[in-house]
């Protein structure tokens, strides 16, 4: 099992990377910010799952241990496979996820594609005893938080930087319209 990879960014593109280890190109399979964030020709360190088929085998790659994690536990529920995995994890980060299920809502899975209502709510459902819910993500409303998230794609901002900004936010600011005003003052100072 190849567990990491260590090496040089060779190509990219939305939904994989091509990494140089001693000689030797492996494509990896990553989330779309993952790939937004590697430099060609930079070195980088991956945390990897190899998923082997009959006729192929990929490499799914994470740059934290976290994401793997998750990725990890998503797989481990019927009908989820490391595709749809990785489309989870482009739309939600393991913290939003935890928070997701930890309130049972399901707005952020069923924005994946392939995910419906029925799938979203036994995902929830599986991951409740998985996944390692703390107080603060019991405490935090991910409705508000979809929301925001929502409002802010809508005014044009890409899901990326929507999501960096709202993560940036003090969780003391509650409400999705307090939310986007505090995200639309961090996106306009990064302008």
């Amino acid at each position: 099992m190849i567990s990491s990879l260590s090496g040089t960014v060779r190509h990219k593109n939305l939904n994989s990377v091509v990494v140089d280890v001693s000689g030797v190109g492996y494509k990896i399979f990553v989330n779309t910010e993952t790939a937004l964030e590697a430099t060609l020709s930079s070195p980088v360190f991956f945390w990897t799952h190899l998923v082997v088929r009959e006729t192929s085998l990929e490499l799914f790659g994470f740059l934290d241990k976290e994401n793997l994690d998750t990725f990890e536990l998503l797989i481990t529920i019927s009908g989820i496979g490391p595709r749809t995995a990785l489309n989870i994890l482009n739309v939600a980060t393991p913290a939003m996820l935890r928070q997701a299920v930890a309130s049972a809502d399901t707005s952020y899975l069923t924005r994946v594609s392939g995910i419906g209502k029925k799938n979203a709510e036994k995902i929830v459902l599986e991951l409740k005893d998985k996944l390692k819910i703390t107080e603060v993500d019991k405490n935090i409303d991910t409705r508000s938080e979809g929301d925001a998230m929502e409002a802010l794609v809508s005014l044009g901002y890409s899901e990326r930087d929507a999501r960096t900004a709202l993560k940036k936010i003090s969780k003391d600011i509650e409400g999705a319209s307090e939310r986007v005003k505090a995200a639309l003052k961090i996106l306009s100072q990064n302008a």
